[in-house]
């Protein structure tokens, strides 16, 4: 049952990845193309009925990880604490510039909003990228020095930034974290320039085209760097994929989707590279769970094991009911997800009426 739950969580990291994660890319896309009120009001009517919607993802998968994985919940929860309430304000500041940006007829009140709405779908996605590095490489479960725990074995407290220098205590952001942090900012990019490119319709696509079609070249170069550079902070990363080479395949297939999203941009097919770049996020992701299987969050240290999906979980009882419960909820908000993008389908028009507030 934990591993139907592992399958269960990854399905849901995966689901908010991409859908809030078009989200951040639209954000910066707005930061770095958007010169206008035109090209501004594109782009946020783009994703203007489906933001607040996609974070219902992000909450479900908090919830679920509390029901699940409560040791890991506690553990990352309180070890990311400072990270965490960042993530918070930020997603606050997102929220709030959306809809407080069009209350006041003012260039100036304008120009702050936007610039909250970027800096924060930026700041976003680098906070969770770092995450997601740290998860890669580990955290020093117990807060081991000289050998000995400061703490309970499933906890540990992780400093913003230390020397930048993987260690046996690194910070949140070390050279690793944030190279992966970089990595995501520039994927949610591609990802949110792909679905700015499927929704609208203006000469503004040009630009956004060139852009996100630079920007998924760096991805893939960074990619190929990537395989070289993670095995010198875990070096056990491959093993998995040692022991059963069919495993290959989602590295293969993500990249190739990688490749084909760069593609279909050139060729003006925006559905296939939005569906290519949602393929590339989902692989990596699934790639990254592959890899430190059965760990959910290796420890640095030799003293305390790895917090796993078996002595971190709830009870069976408690896994078999959650289950049935899941079914319900995931039916729900599924429904609830296609109806929003069924009734907002198709493009939006390069016209006066772009004036009109998003929502």
């Amino acid at each position: 049952m934990e591993v139907t739950w592992l399958y269960i969580m990854a399905f849901m990291f995966i689901m908010y990845a991409i859908l809030d994660g078009f989200d951040f890319g639209a954000g910066m896309i707005h930061l770095f193309l958007a010169k206008n009120e035109k090209e501004s009001m594109l782009i946020k009517r783009s994703i203007g009925p489906f933001w607040d919607g996609n974070e219902v993802w992000l909450v479900a998968s908090g919830g679920l990880l509390f029901m699940a994985f409560p040791k890991l919940y506690a553990s990352f929860f309180s070890g990311f604490y400072l990270p965490l309430m960042m993530v918070l304000w930020l997603i606050m500041g997102r929220g709030i510039s959306l809809e407080l940006r069009n209350q006041l007829d003012n260039q100036i009140w304008k120009a702050l909003w936007d610039k909250i709405f970027g800096i924060s779908s930026l700041l976003l996605a680098l906070i969770f990228g770092t995450a997601f590095g740290n998860v890669l490489r580990g955290v020093n479960l117990g807060g081991v020095e000289n050998g000995v725990s400061l703490y309970e074995p499933h906890f540990f407290f992780a400093p913003l930034w230390t020397d930048f220098a993987h260690s046996e205590n690194p910070g949140v952001i070390d050279w690793f974290s944030l190279f992966v942090g970089v990595i995501a900012v520039l994927v949610l990019i591609v990802h949110g320039g792909n679905w700015v490119l499927l929704k609208i319709e203006s000469p503004f696509k040009k630009r956004v085209r060139k852009f996100t079609f630079i920007i998924a070249l760096i991805v893939l170069m960074l990619m190929v760097i990537s395989f070289f550079i993670v095995p010198t902070v875990r070096p056990t990363i491959y093993d998995n994929f040692s022991n059963s080479k069919l495993l290959l395949l989602i590295p293969f297939v993500s990249v190739v989707a990688l490749i084909l999203s760069a593609i279909f941009q050139k060729m003006e097919r925006e559905l296939a590279a939005f569906l290519s770049s949602s393929l590339f996020i989902a692989g990596m992701f699934i790639s990254a769970v592959v890899s430190i299987y059965p760990a959910v969050l290796p420890s640095t240290n030799n003293v305390n094991p790895d917090l796993t999906i078996f002595n971190t979980s709830t009870s069976s009882y408690g896994l078999n009911i959650g289950l049935t419960w899941w079914i319900v909820g995931i039916l729900l908000i599924s429904g609830y997800t296609f109806m929003v993008h069924w009734m907002y389908r198709g493009k939006i028009a390069d016209d006066a009426n772009i004036y009109k507030q998003y929502h």
